[in-house]
């Protein structure tokens, strides 16, 4: 089984330009595990020792401090995470629980390091994976700070429609207290931005969005490539919400 799972971790971009012997090496000490929803997988403070990659279902990266809990993004196949704290042999600054069922192939980080360190195509495309990963969460550190909470929900719905080609129709992936938690506001101050902003050119039902009137909406919204991009996808931050359905 785990040989059909290193198919799909080869093609990912953070590996596409390891050397073959060198991708080999490091799948020697893969693992494969699957958890059941709810499940922990790593809880933040502790050492990273594995770097994770989701082949199938969903996690949630979160964060708690003093009984508090706030979404960083969700993971979907096929995706790894945190490569950041796999390579300053620091700490994980988040948790991770599954969202849902799911199978993760676990990569030692100890191995990754030392690959890091002697393969020059793998180490470039590991600082271009964490300089994407900075930018993103410099975008989103900036539209928490700058915008209110009727822009920040607008400009989150108008980005989504972006990923789908700007289709005026589609569907959340994910439910909409982890992006109220995302975007720093409560399920209840999402819910009341929602229904404000149908004056704006857009509504949601249940999972549902529909852009009815796109250039208010981006009147409303007025998008800055300094805050939404686009950046190249991809990223193993952990920070961002996977994109919508059509």
């Amino acid at each position: 089984m785990l040989q059909q799972q290193l198919i799909y971790i080869r093609r990912l971009p953070l590996f596409r330009n390891m050397t073959s012997g060198h991708f080999e090496e490091l799948m020697q000490g893969a693992t494969i595990a699957q958890f059941s929803a709810g499940d922990v997988l790593i809880e933040q403070g502790a050492p990273a020792d594995h770097l994770f990659v989701v082949i199938e279902g969903a996690i949630e990266m979160y964060a708690k401090w003093k009984g508090r809990e706030c979404t960083m993004g969700v993971i979907r196949p096929v995706e790894t995470f945190i490569l950041a704290a796999c390579i300053k042999n620091a700490p994980f600054l988040m948790s991770a629980r599954a969202l849902q069922p799911a199978r993760v192939v676990l990569l030692p980080a100890p191995d990754l390091r030392a690959i890091f360190r002697r393969d020059p195509d793998f180490a470039v495309t590991i600082i271009d994976e964490l300089a994407g990963d900075f930018r993103r969460m410099v975008r989103h550190a900036k539209g928490l700070k700058l915008r209110n909470t009727r822009e920040r929900i607008a400009a989150y719905l108008l980005d989504q429609s972006r990923l789908v080609d700007n289709a005026d129709q589609y569907q959340l992936q994910v439910e909409k207290r982890h992006v109220a938690s995302f975007l720093g506001m409560t399920p209840e101050n999402l819910s009341r931005g929602l229904r404000s902003l149908v004056e704006e050119g857009v509504s949601v039902t249940g999972q549902s969005v529909t852009i009815t009137d796109r250039a208010r909406l981006l009147a409303f919204v007025q998008p800055d490539i300094l805050i939404d991009g686009p950046d190249a996808p991809g990223g193993s931050s952990g920070v961002g919400l996977p994109g919508p359905l059509t």
